[in-house]
């Protein structure tokens, strides 16, 4: 007997309930075509991850419900189980729908609400209180979400309550080696309980992280047996012999131990099994580190731009690396016509940087308009001459500079009706490199929580595919050309000495005393200026724009730090 699933990797839009409404009904039709015994969609599929407050939205709880409704009706002889909110004597929850010809059969609540990192579920949601089994005719599938996966008690009582096969709806975020960890866990626990597991997972961009899909499959010894698309919607199929689960517990019966078996809630759903074993799995391969990165950038941006109702992006660039991916990543998402390249000269602009802002325009094919700024900045300096009397020269008049073409960068937004994508990095919005209402200008910043470094890396994997980025900005140091023979390491660390001290600082929350013992009293300097830039520049990240998750702890939700803060880091 084998059980056909199909795992519907779907890219929801929060809020959108006809237009999720309608992607789910086509995935059902999708599937049913492939004679699907069992359709799973992922975790909230029906009102997009994260609701947030919609969630408490009396009303938006209704309508969510009367489109699930309308789903209800589009569902014959297959299961589908999908993701919506449920409210249940006034109790809001993060939900599962089991639906059989017709009618909802059984509901399940989330069990393990997370409460860290991205995740704000405990203020939302109440949490389930028992864990449910699908019985397909003789056939046993345990249901979890997401978190529920995570720890080891779900999938225990459902398998010692017989399940053949846990499915598992998902809204996971992305981060660097996270698909790694995902299928370790996934496999362990599949492996302790000797049952596969599929994993469907969501994909998209929503406001600050991005969803990768790459739903899985393991089997009942903790083997990946199929891996669905990265990055991109998928229909991914695969058949379950029930004896996989039985002949394991056969063999190894050290489930037996267990006398006294925590019941679980079983629910009956009649539809006759008799496809062929015929999906075995497809393995969709790992992209490279670059590659993942370059991906979930270019999908976070286009999700937040398209998804906000927008078509167009204006980027300002410098002739820097920066602003060149940036500018890359927004042509391949949008189409070059789609996009506006903005260069903004002053007297401390080099001819190469010129240059190098014209040739990528030229390489990516994207509109170039050139708006000088030096006579604005000489009428800036001329009605601030009285005021300034008396002071000499500092930061104010780069700020100025950058704070003038923020201005202009926000009117061509207006006027063009685009939105303005900001190009700062994670290691200049960590140490403050950045100018407030200046070069932090834009609706959304997709290197926010990418460093320095990493952007050199992905922009040599994306010039590999084809060389739209000029050479030299790989190769010259990196400057903001705010003042005669500027760079950037005229205030900053090495960028490489830099980001290492950054992800010890910000994704390891290590002090400066135990980073120097690791990198070397030799590095002392480096490492006291980056705590003191980290801790100063609170008040501006939190006026940053948003920018997606790629790190495995970003700014904004993943580090709440207070601005006024006087602990001495």
């Amino acid at each position: 007997m084998n059980l056909r699933i199909a795992a519907v990797q779907m890219n929801p839009t929060v809020g959108d309930l006809e237009g999720n409404k309608q992607k789910i009904i086509r995935g059902i039709q999708e599937a049913r075509k492939e004679n699907a015994d069992l359709i799973v969609f992922p975790e909230l599929a029906l009102t997009g991850y994260s609701p947030e407050d919609l969630a408490i939205n009396p009303y938006f709880v209704k309508k969510n419900r009367e489109a699930l409704m309308e789903i209800v009706k589009h569902v014959g002889d297959e299961i589908v189980i999908l993701g919506f909110i449920d409210e249940n004597e006034s109790y809001i929850y993060n939900a599962a729908a089991v639906i059989h010809r017709g009618k909802i059969i059984d509901i399940i609540h989330k069990v393990f609400l997370p409460n860290y990192g991205l995740f704000d579920e405990m203020r939302t949601f109440r949490r389930g209180e028992d864990y449910h089994i699908i019985d397909i005719s003789g056939f046993r599938v345990g249901v979890e979400i997401c978190e529920d996966i995570w720890h080891d008690e779900p999938a225990r009582i459902q398998s010692l309550n017989g399940a053949d096969v846990i499915v598992v709806l998902n809204a996971s975020p992305f981060y660097t080696s996270k698909q790694t960890y995902r299928e370790r866990m996934v496999g362990a626990r599949a492996a302790d309980n000797l049952v596969p597991i599929v994993y469907v997972n969501m994909v998209g961009g929503q406001d600050d992280f991005v969803m990768d899909g790459r739903s899985f499959v393991v089997n009942e010894r903790g083997y990946v047996i199929a891996r669905a698309k990265a990055f991109e919607e998928d229909l991914m199929l695969i058949d379950i012999p029930r004896d996989w689960s039985l002949r394991a517990k056969a063999h190894e019966p050290r489930l037996n131990q267990y006398y006294e078996i925590p019941p679980a809630v079983i629910i009956g759903a009649n539809r006759e099994l008799k496809n062929p074993y015929r999906f075995r799995g497809e393995i969709s391969p790992f992209p490279s580190f670059e590659e993942e990165i370059y991906r979930a950038l270019k999908l976070a941006l286009h999700d937040y731009v398209k998804k906000s109702g927008f078509h167009k992006v204006i980027v300002g660039i410098s002739g820097g690396i920066d602003s060149a991916l940036v500018a890359t990543l927004s042509a391949d998402a949008f189409g070059a016509e789609n996009v506006y390249g903005v260069w903004m000269p002053s007297r401390y602009n080099s001819r190469e940087s010129y240059e190098d802002a014209k040739k990528l325009a030229e390489n990516l094919g994207i509109n170039f308009l050139e708006i000088p700024i030096d006579s604005i900045f000489d009428e800036y300096l001329k009605s601030l001459k009285e005021a300034f009397e008396g002071y000499g020269q500092d930061t104010t008049e780069e700020n100025i500079q950058a704070r003038i073409r923020g201005n202009i960068l926000m009117a061509l937004s207006n006027k063009y009706g685009a939105l303005l994508i900001s190009t700062g990095n994670k290691s200049e919005y960590a140490t403050g490199y950045a100018t407030l209402y200046g070069d932090m200008a834009g609706a959304y910043a997709p290197l926010k929580d990418v460093y320095k470094t990493w952007v050199y890396r992905v922009a040599r994997w994306r010039n590999s595919i084809e060389p739209v980025i000029p050479e030299r900005i790989f190769v010259k140091p990196p400057t903001a050309e705010l003042k005669p023979d500027q760079t950037d390491q005229d205030v900053l660390p090495p960028y490489d000495i830099l980001d290492e001290i950054l992800r010890y600082a910000v994704e390891e929350d290590m002090g400066p005393e135990e980073v120097i013992q690791l990198l070397g009293e030799e590095k002392r300097q480096y490492v006291e200026k980056t705590y003191r830039m980290l801790r100063r520049s609170e008040y501006k990240r939190k006026q940053s724009p948003l920018g997606p998750k790629v790190s495995r702890r970003a700014f904004y939700r993943e580090r709440r730090y207070p601005n006024v803060n006087r602990f001495v880091m």
